[in-house]
């Protein structure tokens, strides 16, 4: 009998199936949409996408339209509203991307038989969603699935950060802390180039309100930026080490061949390093999110 650290590496050998490669019961294998209906995590991720919009709002109409170097307003402008849609094309791609499910009801009788087991071969079910459990997955209690490499379920993306999205997750985090670094440093300089003239002069609104606007940025900005630079930087440590943050908590001995540093690094965002590694759009194919959105083959469904 095989012990429970080399459960299914096996079993992942010979059965494809149990395979990372297989096609997830609602992901987009069978074209169907991915989306968690959890209120919180839609309360959060419509938050997240309101304070995004606000940002850009205050950057554009209080600071830099009513600027008087064109230049300034340009570049930054360019900036930061490129930055702010790569940061919301992130969070999308985080939130509608099957995050690594394990096939759900699996593990039935029928199946177990087709696998046609060795001798000595270990295989573990869930028995929340009754499935077969492969190596270092989880079961979430929000989505009610098992997930591959499952790090975290994230209320601000409303999905589980796993195996097949967590590269777009990190992303997300990177971007976010820059926008918020370069809205504190506008404000800043907004704020300094202010007191020099009139209030009047520096907006069209009225000093009360650009005042009132400036500081809910920047409490919005700092906060942001606090929280995503030490997640980003607590995901990267994550890769290079090739240990999720549920592994780490349960201090789980690695069973698996890790892929440390830059393999690590590959493995989650494809490939050797390139700029495709900070696109957010790497790998979307509109034709099939077209089909999936307007229901052309079947409908899009959502996961439970």
């Amino acid at each position: 009998m095989q012990s429970s650290n080399h459960r299914l590496r096996d079993m992942e050998q010979h059965h494809p199936l149990l395979s990372a490669s297989g096609d997830v019961e609602t992901g987009m294998g069978n074209r169907t949409l991915w989306f968690i209906q959890d209120s919180c995590g839609m309360v959060c991720a419509t938050m997240t996408w309101f304070l995004v919009l606000y940002a850009e709002f205050v950057v554009n109409f209080v600071m830099l339209l009513p600027a008087k170097n064109f230049w300034y307003s340009l570049l930054n402008g360019a900036t930061f509203n490129s930055l702010a849609v790569l940061a919301l094309a992130s969070h999308m791609r985080t939130m509608l991307t099957d995050p690594g499910a394990v096939p759900k009801g699996n593990a039935t009788k029928e199946y177990m038989e087709s696998l046609q087991l060795k001798p000595g071969e270990v295989i573990y079910k869930c028995p929340k969603c009754c499935s077969i459990k492969p190596e270092r997955a989880h079961h979430c209690s929000i989505c009610k699935r098992c997930i591959r490499k499952m790090d975290h379920h994230c209320p601000w993306v409303n999905n589980c950060v796993g195996e097949k999205n967590q590269r777009f997750f990190v992303l997300f985090t990177m971007y976010i802390a820059l926008i918020s670094a370069h809205a504190l440093a506008l404000s800043g300089i907004h704020f300094f180039t202010c007191i020099k003239v009139q209030w009047n002069e520096c907006s069209e609104f009225s000093p009360g309100v650009s005042v009132l606007l400036l500081i809910f940025l920047c409490l919005e900005a700092v906060l942001f930026l606090t929280f995503t630079a030490v997640m980003f930087g607590t995901q990267i440590h994550s890769i290079c080490n090739d240990e999720t943050e549920i592994e780490r908590l349960k201090n789980e001995k690695p069973t698996w061949e890790r892929r440390v540093r830059w393999d690590g690094m590959k493995a989650v965002f494809g490939g050797p390093p390139s700029l495709l590694w900070c696109n957010p759009f790497t790998g979307l194919r509109l034709r099939r999110l077209l089909l999936l959105t307007h229901g052309r083959r079947g409908g899009s469904e959502f996961s439970v």
